[in-house]
């Protein structure tokens, strides 16, 4: 049912055994939205269904009570029915007192006309039970949607989550890769680095051009030595064995 009017005799059956319950019961059916109750909805919801599969077990108990003595007075109404054709026969042998079977005629009579209210009564514990049945059922059945339509909203809610961390994670990745190029194109460290061994370069070539200048005189005088020396000593070269001779022993050629 959409909505309280659909559920008319089950209101007016239940609010008539019942009280304000019945109410309750329909207006609960009719609002409850799976797609929009929340938790606290879903809790009252629940409270209803249990307090109506109490009353439906009430019911049923109730009913069978009422089958129960429908189908005994059932079954009494036939028996007597049957006893009647013997107490008849009875009653013209004269083995049986008029009196007693005045007595069993107006307790058959009695019988007879009671068994519709009696079945009248079976008839309404069924409806009751019948439509407490289908309370039940539908309370059941949205529990059922509420509980289906909660399931998909978590796991929309983790399929999201799990999207948001990997959409984190790829940007926590692409952060991570911008720093090492930027650290690859202009490192500051190593830039550092770079200027301090270009320092230290021009630092040696300048103590080298230096060095150069104080070993210019060095190489000269050396030099200057070296042709001294070679002038004081006697030319030797291509001299004969004789020669050197004779040079040795202070005589010269003759």
């Amino acid at each position: 049912m959409s909505n309280a009017s659909g559920w008319g005799l089950t209101a007016r059956l239940v609010t008539k055994h019942f009280g304000a319950l019945g109410n309750r019961i329909a207006e609960t059916i009719a609002n409850f939205d799976p797609e929009t109750a929340t938790e606290a909805d879903r809790d009252r919801l629940v409270a209803t269904l249990r307090e109506t599969a109490q009353l439906l077990a009430t019911s049923r108990a109730s009913f069978d009570k009422e089958h129960g003595d429908v189908v005994n007075l059932q079954t009494l109404i036939a028996n007597d029915e049957r006893a009647a054709e013997k107490l008849a026969e009875r009653l013209a042998s004269g083995s049986i007192s008029e009196a007693t079977v005045t007595m069993f005629c107006d307790e058959l009579e009695a019988n007879k006309a009671r068994l519709p209210q009696e079945i009248q009564e079976e008839a309404d514990a069924k409806a009751y039970m019948d439509e407490l049945q289908k309370i039940v059922d539908a309370l059941s059945k949205q529990l059922a949607e509420f509980d289906a339509q909660a399931k998909k909203a978590m796991q929309a809610l983790a399929a999201a989550k799990a999207q948001k961390e990997l959409q984190e994670l790829r940007i926590e990745r692409q952060e991570q890769l911008a720093g090492l190029s930027s650290m690859h194109g202009s490192s500051t460290a190593l830039s550092a680095l770079t200027r301090r061994a270009q320092s230290v370069t021009n630092e040696a070539s300048g103590l080298r051009i230096v060095a150069d200048i104080g070993q210019k005189p060095l190489d000269q005088q050396a030099e200057l030595d070296a042709i001294r020396k070679s002038v004081s000593q006697p030319e030797t070269a291509g001299e004969s064995a004789l020669e050197r001779l004779k040079r040795l022993s202070g005589k010269t050629a003759a």
